[in-house]
Order: structure tokens, then C-alpha cells, then sequence
């Protein structure tokens, strides 16, 4: 999972044009949003298309998308456990 993990970094700062952050400044437990990478609801639609294209998981819920993207060890479990693709 750890190559999963450090997938999902680049992907998210290529997403997002995260210029002024690189891999290793992104923890796997630090949060995306609020207090860590300081992503925004804009930034979660963004995240909502990447897992639809790269992994073939839809979410309908936007409720559920505040869970996944917690923080990157989130994301890699949930992408582990529901992709498709």
C-alpha cells in the first residue's frame, strides 16, 4: 500500500497544482483539509473526479468523500478496498 500511498501524493499535487509542496512534505496521517494541506471544497471535487478516472470509484455521497479524505492513509485504504480499475 505504500506505493499506493506515495501515488496518491503526486496525483494530488498534480491535481490540485500544488506547486509549492512536494511528496515528502506530505505525511500520511497529516490531514487534507483545515490545519494540514489546507485543501477546500473546490480542491474535494477535484479529488472526487481523480478517484472516478484513475480508480473507477464513484462516490454519491459527499459525506462520504469527508471521510476518505481525511488524510492520504484514508484515501489508500479506501481506494484498496473499492477500486475497480
Amino acid at each position: 500500500m505504500s506505493e499506493l500511498k506515495q501515488e496518491l501524493k503526486e496525483k494530488i499535487i498534480e491535481q490540485l497544482n500544488l506547486e509549492d509542496i512536494s511528496v515528502d512534505e506530505i505525511a500520511n496521517d497529516d490531514p487534507l483539509f483545515g490545519q494540514g494541506l489546507g485543501l477546500d471544497s473546490i480542491d474535494a471535487l477535484e479529488l472526487i473526479v481523480m478517484l472516478d478516472k484513475d480508480y473507477g470509484i464513484k462516490l454519491a455521497d459527499p459525506k462520504e468523500g469527508r471521510k476518505i479524505f481525511e488524510s492520504i492513509n484514508t484515501m489508500a485504504a479506501y481506494i484498496t478496498a473499492n477500486r475497480t480499475t
